[in-house]
């Protein structure tokens, strides 16, 4: 305690042990001087009102004049405010301060107990192992964090960072010092070297790399997080984002990907994570077989049940009833990742499993609902595995039974081998989900009852993403309807959906006669659908004329013969937003 006590009794502040070190004037130190004295008395916070009173009275109000210099010392970290609601420093001005409580830092507390704030490195020597190296590159974005936090609460220039700043480059220096003396293999310092990787990029890895052993849904996850840790000021955010865009470096290479999701404030944030086969390569370096990730599209010639859907659109082409459309957003939010990780926190949901949701999209045929699956798997960045519920009654009887087993069995086998959570969409899936008959004495019966009750059982433990689209909800049997999650109705447009659907489907480009009445056309009760159909119908009829005219009238040809034919049945996937 030999550097406290010299701070407390030395009269001339200046003289004292530490005053170089604490980079300030000698009126500032006198200040710290008076709070250490205060505090060795027992007072942990000081109104700052009352210390300048102290040190220089009250009249013609010379303590106000060295507001400043309290200010300065918050900003070099010696001191802190005492608050439940503190203020970003940089963003405090002086006079504010001076009823506000303020208490010396624990890094001043640490100089007057040891008589420097660092304590020294140990001799540089051969990291003995991989974990060892680790551990350093851990504490190195350890210091990277602690430099974020002091840029976004104190003023850039501060001690504080300063401080921070000069431990890191030592930090860095000794682990290249280590590494060079190193004679055993060092996985990730190799890793680095192959693929080229920046000191940003590096950081931006460890970072990653860190949470995976610390298994924790954090922050640094999150984009702005990532790179709010590597850079300086607002041109430099800018331009690192770069780093972490399609087409940078470490996502074109396949060592770091992301996953898109809506969160609560209606914007796409991003949350990236280590591909696999790298995170496995350095995770267990010991281990000479590499575990590969099996596309899904190498995997599904070999079955015949599923097709597999590529989304091409998301849920911002899909044109919907705006209370579809909200319930839609809605879910997007619940299986946004914070949430997820407030009902691991609270122990509603399993740390280890992922999404689940069960979800039917009802309403008449042309309505969208296929197409919304498809842009709902977009939003999500998944793959759809699609089965036609049709199938199933093609299969043999006795058959059905094992056969919707099998749609399950397979679908779960596809994503062990692939290591992925597509969406199984379900479609035309009436027939599973209808109400079963009641003392069913007929073998058809039977084996449709006992066809629905495997079905129902598989839905009860299903993990992961599923969708049923269907046409008529008040026929599904009440045991069913509970186990899905979420019933969303796909309605007819009214007259201001057509009209927007006409004016994004027609073709662009293309001639129409004069004073051509879209508005007209918007009339006329359709689906996104049948809208659709319609326009391929007499762009086929227009283009083998002589002179190629888009006209009214065969508009409203091809609209009388779709409405006359009944063809309501008619099966569309949906129709876009562009």
């Amino acid at each position: 305690m030999e550097t406290l006590i010299d701070f407390l009794e030395t009269l001339d502040v200046e003289k004292t042990l530490i005053f170089a070190q604490l980079k300030c004037s000698k009126t500032e130190a006198e200040l710290l001087q008076a709070l250490a004295k205060r505090y060795i008395q027992g007072e942990d916070d000081v109104l700052v009102f009352d210390l300048l009173k102290e040190l220089y009275g009250e009249k013609k109000y010379d303590g106000i004049k060295h507001l400043k210099e309290v200010k300065l010392l918050l900003e070099l970290g010696w001191l802190h405010q005492q608050s439940f609601a503190p203020m970003k420093i940089s963003e405090v001005t002086p006079l504010e301060l001076l009823n506000s409580a303020l208490g010396l830092s624990a890094s001043f507390l640490k100089l007057l107990q040891d008589g420097a704030l660092e304590s020294e490195l140990p001799d540089i020597k051969p990291y003995s192992d991989h974990l060892e190296y680790l551990q350093d590159q851990f504490l190195r974005i350890d210091l990277y964090q602690k430099m974020s936090a002091i840029r976004q609460n104190v003023h850039e220039h501060s001690l504080g960072i300063d401080r921070t700043q000069a431990k890191l480059k030592l930090l860095e220096k000794r682990i290249e010092d280590r590494v060079e003396q190193t004679t055993g293999k060092l996985v990730l310092d190799k890793f680095f070297k192959q693929k080229k990787m920046d000191s940003k990029e590096q950081v931006i890895f460890l970072a990653l790399l860190r949470e995976e052993y610390s298994a924790t849904d954090a922050s640094l996850r999150d984009m702005n997080a990532l790179i709010e840790l590597i850079s300086l000021d607002e041109y430099d955010r800018i331009k690192n984002r770069a780093l972490l865009e399609d087409g940078s470096n470490l996502i074109n290479d396949g060592i770091i990907d992301y996953e898109e999701m809506l969160n609560p404030f209606g914007g796409i944030s991003r949350a990236f994570y280590i591909v696999d086969e790298v995170l496995q390569n350095i995770i267990h370096p010991q281990k000479n077989k590499k575990i590969r990730r099996i596309k899904l599209n190498t995997l599904i010639d070999e079955q015949d049940i599923f097709e597999l859907i590529a989304p091409e659109t998301s849920l911002e082409d899909v044109v919907l009833a705006k209370e579809t459309q909200s319930t839609l957003e809605n879910l997007m939010r619940q299986l946004d990742k914070e949430v997820i990780s407030r009902l691991v926190e609270w122990g509603v949901k399993d740390k280890k499993s992922g999404i689940d949701a069960r979800i039917i999209f009802y309403g008449a045929a042309g309505t969208g609902k296929t197409m919304t699956a498809y842009s709902l798997a977009k939003s999500l960045k998944r793959e759809v595995l699609a089965f036609d519920c049709s199938k199933i009654l093609s299969m043999y009887v006795g058959e059905s039974e094992k056969n919707v087993r099998k749609i399950f069995d397979t679908f779960y086998d596809l994503c062990e081998k692939t290591k992925t959570e597509p969406i199984l969409l379900l479609n035309e899936a009436d027939q599973f989900l209808g109400a079963r008959s009641s003392g069913a004495s007929s073998g058809a019966d039977q084996m449709h009852n006992q066809m629905q009750n495997i079905f129902l059982e598989q839905i009860e433990k299903f993990r992961g993403v599923l969708i049923a689209t269907t046409n008529l909800l008040e026929n599904i049997d009440k045991a069913f309807s509970r186990r899905f999650n979420y019933k969303i109705e796909f309605k007819k447009p009214n007259q201001e959906q057509r009209l927007s659907l006409w004016k994004k489907m027609l073709p662009k480009g293309a001639p129409y006669e004069e004073g051509f009445d879209v508005d007209m056309l918007s009339t006329y009760s359709l689906t996104g659908g049948q809208i659709n159909l319609i326009i391929k119908n007499t762009a086929y009829k227009v283009a083998v004329r002589e002179k190629a005219l888009f006209l009214l009238e065969d508009f409203i040809q091809e609209i009388k013969r779709e409405k006359d034919a009944s063809f309501d049945s008619e099966k569309m996937m949906g129709f876009l937003n562009k």
